[in-house]
């Protein structure tokens, strides 16, 4: 019932079964204009592409769980730039259109489920992993349905549309021995890794301050949004859904949990679109270093996803910051600016082979569930921060 129809990928699907997906498309390597002169960082991701790709008998299996636009047209035509792991099972409330993306993607049709007979999953020795693409409202529940299907797990962002989920998820990966991952791609992506580099080696000065804002008009007409406004289904509204990538760096670029939080939030009177979620939030995090973070999240401003650094020295932006193809990452400085030339990889893929890596090499992943869980328990916080105008100490 979740699931997004769309028209047939033709091309991307010959790409994906050719082995070059977004690449062989052009659309990863896209990089804004140079108007200055650039050096070029090497920044490896975390997984390397000099490093063959496993022979497909030993790649891991994956399943996807919902096939929604996000599903259809971003994860699964990634695959085909995997070097550690394979789809190989599908799971839709719309047979139809789990037989059409199967036929594209040369999935066995015997490895289509569908909700219901969905813990039947455990029985087909194919399926190493199982990466849950639904609302936000429902990662919980398939979540530990497929640890206690004994494969390992990798869930969309945000974990869970409250704490008590997320350590429900933890826990039941912890009781099947599997490993659980959540999806923040941006943590895997090559110009926020060279950000995080640039900014935690003091390449910028002492830390100051970080502004992020991400935001977007939220669509009622369009199917992939309409779950977003109900509180149920999605947890929260703009802070949920976008917000987190703000709050998500802020951690990720200081390296350090914020001590103190204070918010303000504020949805349009009578826009049909926030009867049950927020529009905007902004919020502001204190860390033990002294920087400040300002952060915005919106469903009712235009498309944005940025975040500037600023330290003693220099500043950092980068605009688009978590974008899907295409990111720009400028150094201001006294003596004039200074952009870099970054190689841009396929998120996906790369945050994908990650897990399958962990699995492999029986190693933590980057952003496990707990992860997850911090970021969902100081979501929980702005939101009573702005519900009572107080600073809150976390």
């Amino acid at each position: 019932m979740f699931d997004i129809l769309k028209s047939e990928l033709t091309r991307r699907t010959l790409l994906y079964k050719a082995g070059f997906g977004f690449m062989a498309l052009g659309v990863a390597g896209a990089v804004g204009t140079i108007l200055r002169p650039m050096r070029t960082l090497a920044q490896a991701g975390p997984a390397s592409t000099k490093e063959p790709p496993l022979p497909p008998d030993k790649k891991l299996g994956w399943a996807i769980v919902g096939l929604g636009k996000f599903a259809t047209q971003q994860i699964i035509p990634s695959f085909g730039e995997c070097k550690r792991s394979k789809l190989v099972a599908l799971v839709s409330g719309d047979r139809a259109k789990a037989e059409q993306y199967a036929q594209q993607y040369g999935v066995n049709p015997k490895n289509i489920y569908n909700y219901q007979n969905f813990d039947s999953i455990r029985n087909n020795p194919e399926v190493d992993v199982i990466y849950i693409i639904l609302p936000n409202g429902l990662h919980a529940e398939y979540s530990i349905r497929a640890a206690q299907a004994g494969k390992h797990i990798m869930c969309e962002k945000p974990m869970a549309i409250n704490v008590e989920e997320c350590q429900a998820m933890i826990n039941a990966a912890k009781k099947s021995d599997r490993k659980l991952m959540i999806a923040y791609r941006a943590q895997y992506e090559p110009y926020n890794l060279a950000a995080i580099e640039l900014a935690q080696s003091g390449k910028l000065g002492k830390l100051k301050a970080i502004v992020s804002d991400h935001g977007r008009n939220l669509d009622p007409k369009d199917p992939a949004d309409r779950w977003r406004a109900n509180k149920k289904l999605a947890g929260g509204g703009s802070l949920y859904d976008i917000g987190i990538y703000a709050l998500n760096a802020t951690r990720y670029i200081t390296g350090e949990e914020p001590q103190e939080i204070s918010a303000m939030m504020y949805s349009t009177p009578g826009d049909p679109r926030f009867g049950e979620v927020e529009e905007n939030v902004n919020f502001m995090l204190r860390f033990p270093s002294g920087v400040l973070a300002n952060c915005t999240s919106s469903y009712g401003y235009a498309d944005t996803k940025r975040i500037q650094v600023f330290g003693a020295d220099a500043t950092l932006e980068l605009d688009p910051a978590t974008d899907y193809y295409q990111h720009r990452l400028t150094i201001k400085r006294k003596d004039g600016n200074e952009e870099r030339n970054i190689e841009e990889k396929n998120q996906f893929a790369l945050e994908i082979d990650h897990l399958s890596e962990s699995i492999i090499q029986n190693k933590q992943p980057k952003t496990p569930g707990e992860e997850g869980l911090q970021d969902v328990r100081l979501m929980q916080l702005i939101y009573e921060a702005a519900r009572t105008g107080k600073t809150i100490k976390v």
